[in-house]
This record gives structure tokens, C-alpha cells and sequence, in this order.
């Protein structure tokens, strides 16, 4: 893009005056942000960090990791044998320059061969150049439009301007694995809170939020950290809409188990009108007891009191369920006796509720627009639920019997990841049903 306004003119004559990335820093990452890999060839360990090869002394293991002799690292062993072994990962330079906060993105490979020791490529891809009013625009590199990745970069284009709303794109929330400890920061972000960890937020959203949002400084002042992280980073969190609640959780330092929980278990007190801030309601000792608490009291009076009334909701709820959520009905995805469904029914909602002791239907989880519910079995039996954003693609929640992972937790998640492109097509092909009708 061709700046055109005064900023962008002076934000790109400001990024060619940058000095380049020193050395040093790449010495640093190839260091820090890289994992020690290990491959198992023909009976033999081969450590990819140091050349070293021997023999184990169970030639069947199957180990996750194990530890090289020669280097002393501990390598994390590939989980399958090739020529070639590749590993990318971001780091960030953090920066000051002509009274605006620049937060320099670093892409850096890390290429390797048994019986060669690695090689490395890094490369700057973006500068996000953020004004003390938390403004903030960015350069960025060219990527490959058809490409199944959002950061395929083609190196060799330059450092380009990009639109305002450039924040909207994934590209902008690439979270740099690790910052680069020597670092400047402007003033205003030291008496915002600022010090020196970014608590595993990108730099430029928490930046851009100590600048403008008084939630997120309060929140760092009072060093809850957790609570900044699920604020920030969390796409479905309501920290905003329970303020008062939260202030009275600082107040009282009370730490929160399960973020998540206690968001359910506050709406569950606005449902029976208690007084949310109170401490003795919105800081339980035991959370998990006092949110299942509650969604058994909700749940019986529904059926108690509600019993015809209930059926009409769920038949009216059902309409509109199936309005949003038809177009994902009967995706499927099986491993062995593993399934993942959709929940195409409402009164699915209730039964999957009461398996596993949710709130998905005393919290009206068919209603979220942004979210689609499915469920795991294993013989026919539920599992987990699982809470899959649309506009993310990303799985904001997947828990067992009263919110713990089961057995299978860790297969779930491998078999919807495997799966997630098939959501995007269902989606792909309403928008594109929808275009064809406009037309």
C-alpha cells in the first residue's frame, strides 16, 4: 500500500531510519524461542542439535523425550522419520522511536538434517508502530493470498503500510513466543502499569490496551494477571459486562480458580437476583461447588415450575437453533469408537447438561451466535462438550463431567483439529448461498 496520509508518510520514513536487527538478537532467539528435537533412525537416537548418534537401550521405546549425552540437551523426539525437519516460531524486539512504541516481529526457522547441525533463517515481517494515545498501525510484509496459511510471507517483498482496520486481521494477533529481554518502552506504559513481562499476550494488543482501556491497567496494577490474559485474549469473555463483580474480586484478593466457571457461576447469581458485589457470593471457597450448586437449584426450578413453558422455549429456541446452527447438522467425525457431532437439538442441550453436569442449556449455550456446540462419545456415551468459536475457528472450551478433561481428552482435541477445516467449508458455502441469493 502507497501511503498517502501525513502519518503513514512519516510512520514509513520512521521504519527506514530503524537501524537493523542486530546479531545478537537472532543469536538469542536461536537460543531461546527453538525446541531440541531428536528423530529415532534405524535403532539409533540421532540428536539434531549437536550430530551426536547411539544406540538406545530399548530399541522399541517410544519416549516423548529423552536427553543426548554429547550436548546434555533434553530433546523432544519427532514423532515420525524423514530427510528434512523444519521449525518456525516468532519472537519480538521491543522498541522506541520518534515518541511511538514499536513492536518489531521477528519469523525465524530452524532447519535440520540428521548428521548436520541446524541452520537458521529469521527475517522481520512486521513493525506495529503504536502512538501514546494506543494508536497503533503497522508495517508488514507481503503474504501468499493462496496459501492455507495466514503467515505464508514472501521474504523478498518490503515492509509496507497497512490500512487502519489491518487490526482486524489475523496476521496482526500473531503472538511472538518470546520478547527479546532488552527492551524500551515509552514512559506512558511504565505509569500504565507496564514493567517488563507481557504475560504471554502480544505486545501490540496489551500495549495498545494499557493505553486505551482503563480495565486492562487496572488489571495489571492490581497485578491480576490471569484475569488481564483472559480479558484480552479471550474472544467470548464478559470481564466488561462483570466489572463491579471483578472490582470486588481485587478488593478481596480472591484468586479464581477457573475463569470460565466463574463467569458461568456469576451469571448463574444475576439469574437469581443476588447481590453480585457482595463477597460472600461472587468469592466462594469452593467455585466448582457453588456453581454446580446453583445450576441444580436453576435446573429444578425450570422443571418444577416451568414444565409446560420449558417445552415451548425449547420448541421456539429449536427454530431458531436450527436457523443458525443448520448448515453444521450432521458433520460427523469418527476415530475407532471416538465421535464428535454437532448437538442438533435443544433438548440434547438439557440431556448433555445433565450427563455431564454443565450449564450449556441453563445458560442457553444454543443461543451464541459465535459459538457451535458438539459432543463427544465414546460407545454412544458422552464424554465431553466441546464450545468451538465460528469466527476464530478456535475450541474455547472442551471438558468432561463437571468441567474436567477426561480420559480421551487429549484424542478429542487431536480428532477436531484434524476436522476443523470441515466447519470452515459449512461456512464457506452458506456465505457463498447467501451472495448468490443477493444476487
Amino acid at each position: 500500500m502507497i501511503p498517502k496520509t501525513h502519518i503513514e508518510k512519516q510512520l514509513t520514513a520512521l521504519s527506514a531510519s530503524l537501524a537493523p536487527i542486530e546479531p545478537k538478537v537472532f543469536a538469542w532467539a536461536e537460543k531461546n524461542i527453538f525446541l531440541k528435537w531428536g528423530v529415532l533412525s534405524r535403532s539409533k537416537f540421532h540428536c539434531l542439535e549437536c550430530t551426536h548418534v547411539w544406540k538406545p537401550a530399548c530399541p522399541n521405546t517410544s519416549s516423548k523425550y529423552t536427553a543426548c549425552a554429547a550436548c546434555g540437551g533434553k530433546l523432544k523426539m519427532q514423532p515420525y522419520n524423514q530427510v528434512r525437519f523444519r521449525e518456525m516460531d516468532y519472537c519480538a524486539l521491543l522498541q522506541t522511536c520518534g515518541g511511538f512504541q514499536v513492536v518489531r516481529i521477528i519469523c525465524s526457522y530452524k532447519h535440520m538434517k540428521k548428521n548436520l547441525t541446524p541452520t537458521y533463517f529469521h527475517n522481520e515481517v512486521m513493525q506495529h508502530w503504536i502512538s501514546p494515545k494506543g494508536e497503533v498501525r503497522t508495517l508488514s510484509l507481503s503474504v501468499n493470498v493462496f496459501a492455507q496459511t495466514c503467515d505464508a510471507w514472501k521474504f523478498y517483498s518490503c515492509l509496507e503500510i497497512k490500512p487502519k482496520d489491518f487490526a482486524l486481521n489475523a496476521k496482526y494477533r500473531i503472538n511472538p513466543y518470546k520478547v527479546y529481554p532488552q527492551i524500551s518502552v515509552l514512559p506512558v506504559l511504565r505509569r500504565n502499569g507496564f514493567k517488563s513481562s507481557v504475560f504471554g499476550i502480544a505486545p501490540q494488543i496489551l500495549f495498545t490496551a494499557l493505553l486505551n482501556d482503563s480495565i486492562a491497567e487496572t488489571l495489571l496494577k492490581a497485578k491480576q494477571t490471569a484475569l488481564l490474559q483472559h480479558y484480552l485474549c479471550r474472544p467470548n469473555q464478559e470481564i466488561k459486562r462483570n466489572w463491579q463483580t471483578v472490582k470486588t474480586v481485587i478488593k478481596n484478593g480472591y484468586k479464581i480458580a477457573d475463569l470460565k466457571i466463574w463467569e458461568d457461576y456469576i451469571e448463574l447469581l444475576r439469574y437469581f437476583k443476588k447481590d453480585l458485589s457482595n463477597p460472600l457470593f461472587v468469592c466462594p471457597e469452593n467455585l466448582q461447588q457453588a456453581h454446580d450448586h446453583l445450576v441444580k437449584k436453576k435446573r429444578e426450578l425450570l422443571r418444577k415450575k416451568k414444565i409446560h413453558e420449558l417445552r415451548l422455549e425449547i420448541e421456539k429456541a429449536q427454530k431458531k437453533y436450527r436457523s443458525d446452527k443448520q448448515r453444521f447438522f450432521g458433520l460427523l467425525f469418527q476415530d475407532k469408537q471416538l465421535t464428535i457431532s454437532v448437538i442438533e437439538n435443544v433438548k440434547d442441550f438439557m440431556q448433555q447438561g445433565d450427563d455431564l453436569g454443565h450449564c450449556i442449556f441453563t445458560n442457553e449455550y444454543y443461543a451464541k451466535k459465535d459459538s457451535l456446540i458438539l459432543s463427544a462419545k465414546i460407545g454412544g456415551q458422552s464424554v465431553e462438550t466441546i464450545e468451538v468459536s465460528l469466527s476464530r475457528m478456535q475450541v474455547l472450551q472442551c471438558s468432561g463431567e463437571k468441567h474436567n478433561p477426561s480420559r480421551h481428552h487429549k484424542q478429542i482435541l487431536h480428532l477436531l483439529d484434524q476436522n476443523l477445516y470441515q466447519i470452515r467449508e459449512r461456512m464457506k458455502k452458506r456465505k457463498k448461498a447467501v451472495a448468490d441469493q443477493s444476487r
